[in-house]
């Protein structure tokens, strides 16, 4: 079984995995994870992610998922786009432009993780076609970070996320197997991780969402409100937020470890134009521009309406220059009232900043 879990290992890395461990499905470790995890629901802290509260039992008996399952297959793929860091603080700190979360900007993840988990699961069956698979990424209530950590591919750092020596700027992916196999070894220095008394990340984060070591406060985080929040976002949080109209990456732009991150996979690298975009331009996508030029992105999950109340907050960040003030009075009557609400706030706002004589944006990247 040693042999097959190398083959494994270096089966994933033909298929452009950065890394890869195996666990057992159950162990003392991931008991204490899931009762964290509940523990993290029952306080709120999901905010409206209902669907972590209906996970909770899942990942307390993960054989639902898939009968009889012993193992799991834990691998990394990294996405720094590159050049990224540079791109990245120019974009935070000027406040006409658009900054989404580097994950985004390239082909949605999911479809490129899962392809290559599909694959590697037709690998394997040639190895043993007797036993049976099931592949996740980001798509089933699994103890993700908490499998790869015990398999040795890192640990958690204290904004919650997959920190390794290579960076935190991957995805993550599981198959679930009904084989037994050896775990993968890690080191007690990987357990405790490495963050030391480090505490960039808590500091970096824009609305203070890491309200604690390992413990973040999804409701204040930017990725929650620009992402899974469908409603309106809340006024105090509106001008933390900056210029980040999906997603956040600053706790992880601090990082000591994300100095000098490895090149992610190609499939990951910015599609039109969208790690330079300006907010105005955005702002004048139609819903069918919106469909058509993020085919294939992770950002259409959002739909239309959200994209528009993004932009809006985003803008009403931003100078009160001729260019803003139009995008924005372009939308006054949109149809949705949720557009019509943040597009009015943020003409509020450059008029108060216009009036004030302060043309800073609040919230952006220093």
């Amino acid at each position: 079984m040693k042999d097959f879990t190398e083959r494994i290992r270096n089966l994933a890395a033909e298929l452009g995995f950065s890394a890869c461990g195996i666990v057992p499905l159950h162990s003392e470790a991931q008991v204490k994870a899931v009762e964290r995890f509940a523990d993290w629901v029952e306080a709120g802290f999901g905010g409206e992610m209902d669907y972590m509260a209906r996970g909770v039992n899942l990942r307390r008996e993960p054989e639902m998922l898939l009968p009889e399952a012993r193992s799991v297959i834990c691998v990394t793929m990294d996405y720094w786009p590159e050049a990224g860091m540079r791109e990245a603080i120019v974009a935070l700190a000027d406040p006409a432009a658009a900054y989404i979360s580097r994950y985004a900007l390239g082909r949605d993840y999911h479809k490129t993780m899962r392809q290559r988990l599909k694959a590697l699961v037709s690998r394997l069956e040639e190895l043993d076609s007797e036993a049976r698979w099931r592949v996740f990424s980001d798509s089933a209530p699994v103890l993700e970070v908490e499998h790869a950590r015990q398999g040795g591919l890192g640990w958690r750092g204290k904004n919650t996320l997959l920190l390794s020596q290579r960076g935190s700027w991957h995805f993550l992916g599981e198959i679930y197997t009904t084989l037994s196999l050896p775990l993968t070894v890690h080191s007690k220095a990987e357990e405790s991780g490495h963050c030391g008394s480090c505490e960039k990340c808590r500091h970096a984060c824009p609305t203070g969402a890491i309200i604690a070591p390992y413990k973040l406060d999804a409701r204040r985080c930017v990725s929650y409100l620009t992402i899974e929040l469908k409603g309106s976002i809340p006024e105090e949080l509106r001008p933390l937020i900056g210029n980040r109209v999906y997603g956040c990456d600053d706790c992880q732009l601090v990082c000591p470890w994300n100095r000098q991150p490895p090149p992610g996979n190609a499939d990951f690298s910015p599609r039109n134009a969208l790690s330079a975009a300006k907010l105005v331009e955005l702002m004048a996508w139609e819903e069918a521009d919106f469909l058509e030029r993020l085919e294939g992105s992770a950002i259409r999950r959002i739909g239309h309406i959200r994209w528009l109340r993004n932009l809006a907050v985003a803008l009403g960040n931003g100078e009160p220059t001729p260019e803003a003030r139009a995008a924005l009075t372009a939308r006054l009557n949109h149809p949705a009232e949720l557009v019509r609400e943040h597009v009015a706030w943020a003409l509020a706002q450059l008029d108060k900043r216009h009036t004030d004589g302060n043309d800073s944006a609040d919230g952006n990247f220093p």
